[in-house]
């Protein structure tokens, strides 16, 4: 029997590799040294050798402890499963929150030394937020306007990552505001805590609904509100000096793109003599004609003759300019009064020289606004020129101005 001095040394989860001076079999005599290893994935602690002894122990306490990596810290925006824990060879795989992408080592290896390989990676958020924008939309512009005003809700948006959204930005007008006629291109831009950006774009789109376009009438011209032809402007027939409207005055664009009444015409103003009083006659010239009183003793006069010959080539302007001439010519009780081939009566002309201090016995000329009021006076032939530049200067409206540019070219 081989005797035995220290007890049979075990080395749990390692090796025990022992030489005797008295041979193989006395693994346990006095003086047997023996060399320690551990298996893989443990480490050994005490002295790699030991020796047995007189007191018949060995030389020192040794065993093989678990090699382990320290818990790996938690991980932000995302997490990590490890196929065996902490132990060695456990492999630990990263992954990430929705939203987030992984920057770095997406595994871990716990290896032979206790450490893990590689290094942590972080979570970045590199995907833009989600943004939607109202769909595109069409309005009419409103009725007698050229522009609609139009509303929608702020673009819906959120963060695939944590849900923040830090700035939402406008290009174009802001809703509520009033739109013109075509396109117009709204675009938004959403930033999330990252700065990533994403963006969406709509359409407002206005449409002007429109009547044909009218023609004015012959003699006259229309005044229209807005643009003239679009869904609720009104247009107002207007007939030149001398001339009289005859049918609808104004007339509506409407939702149909049609227009209500008929086309108006302008027909020549018809003068009544046939009138009890001055006032009568006046009344007819009324914010329509102005009056050129022309009055002389007698038809052979000399300024007469002057004034008659410089008006008859003066036509065109005269009407340009809304004027009548009416003619005081002669003595009582052969006092004549005539507007072109209309007689008026001994009556009216002896109140017309009354109402305007016209004499009998000298040459004059009275100017007459439309609104009655005696504008100017000459008591010697005045020139078509000088009288049309003070028409023009002083007693045109703004509408007439507007149209005397117009037919500019007329008399020419």
């Amino acid at each position: 029997m081989v005797p035995r001095w220290c007890h049979p040394l075990i080395i749990y989860n390692g090796e025990a590799t022992c030489y005797s001076p008295r041979g193989g079999n006395y693994r346990s005599s006095l003086g047997t040294r023996c060399a320690l290893s551990c298996n893989r994935g443990y480490r050994l602690i005490g002295p790699r050798s030991v020796q047995c002894l007189m007191n018949r122990h060995w030389s020192g306490i040794i065993y093989c402890r678990q090699v382990r990596c320290y818990t790996l810290p938690a991980f932000q925006h995302g997490s990590y499963h490890c196929s065996n824990g902490v132990k060695i060879d456990s492999h630990c795989h990263y992954t990430c929150q929705l939203g987030y992408q992984l920057e770095g080592d997406r595994t871990r290896v716990c290896m032979e030394e206790g450490r893990w390989s590689g290094s942590v990676p972080i979570c970045v958020d590199t995907e833009p937020p989600q943004i939607r924008c109202p769909d595109s939309r069409e309005r009419i512009a409103e009725p007698g306007k050229l522009t609609a005003r139009v509303y929608w809700d702020p673009p819906r948006a959120k963060d695939s990552a944590d849900g923040i959204i830090k700035k939402l930005k406008r290009r174009g007008p802001e809703p509520g505001s009033e739109f013109s006629e075509g396109e117009h291109l709204i675009r938004y831009a959403v930033y999330d805590q990252a700065h990533n950006r994403a963006t969406c774009k709509f359409l407002v789109r206005v449409r002007v609904s429109r009547c044909p376009t009218l023609k004015a009438p012959e003699h006259g011209y229309l005044s229209c509100s807005s643009a003239g032809n679009n869904y609720g402007a009104i247009c107002e027939y207007q007939c030149n000096g001398g001339f009289e409207l005859e049918g609808t005055r104004s007339r509506v664009c409407q939702s149909s793109r049609q227009w209500s009444g008929s086309q108006a015409r302008c027909t020549p103003m018809q003068i009544n003599v046939d009138v009890n009083s001055v006032a009568g006659l006046l009344d007819q010239f009324y914010e329509k004609r102005r009056l050129l009183v022309v009055s002389a003793p007698d038809s052979s006069d000399r300024y007469y003759k002057m004034q008659n010959a410089m008006l008859q080539q003066a036509t065109c302007g005269l009407d340009m300019r809304h004027m009548t001439v009416i003619e005081l010519v002669g003595l009582p009780p052969r006092d004549v009064g005539r507007i072109r081939e209309l007689q008026l009566s001994e009556k009216i002309v002896e109140e017309l020289r009354q109402l305007l201090h016209i004499s009998h016995s000298r040459f004059n000329v009275v100017l007459i606004d439309k609104d009655g009021t005696d504008r100017d006076r000459y008591i010697q032939p005045v020139t078509p020129d000088e009288l049309f530049s003070y028409v023009d200067m002083y007693l045109l409206s703004t509408q007439e101005q507007s149209q005397q540019e117009q037919n500019r070219d007329m008399c020419e």
